[in-house]
């Protein structure tokens, strides 16, 4: 299962580490501890809050070059798949999207809930990168 650091979640969400402190200390997500005693956010719990809340997530990840223009950065928020197709969710900021790629593209990928992915559009067709 997915878990993120502070800054990550800050990053995901377009908000300072404080805020996402202050949030995780309120209960509106699930924080624990590593092994070395950090505070990490557990990926499902954020995925959930990022729905819920519509964060304004980036739209492009830094250090990614691509040719496709339209680009959505954001958290998977449900994944349903049967023997050949999945159907994967993403919130990005306030904008949910939904693709269909085959199961074993989301295997491979290793997609779940709470799993930052990038959708890509380009002409009919969804890409959904990892970082």
């Amino acid at each position: 299962m997915p878990s993120y650091s502070i800054g990550q979640a800050a990053e995901l969400l377009g908000v300072s580490s404080e805020t996402v402190r202050r949030w995780a200390d309120g209960g509106r997500f699930r924080m624990d501890r590593d092994g070395a005693g950090n505070r990490v956010i557990d990926g499902v719990s954020l995925a959930a809050f990022a729905q819920e809340r519509g964060a304004g997530l980036h739209p492009v990840p830094e250090g990614v070059v691509t040719s496709v223009r339209n680009a959505f950065a954001g958290i998977v928020t449900a994944v349903t798949a049967d023997d050949i197709v999945a159907q994967v969710e993403i919130q990005s900021g306030p904008h949910r999207l939904v693709s269909l790629v085959t199961r074993e593209s989301v295997e491979e990928l290793g997609i779940e809930v709470g799993v930052t992915v990038t959708a890509r559009v380009k002409s009919t067709n969804v890409h959904v990168d990892l970082p």
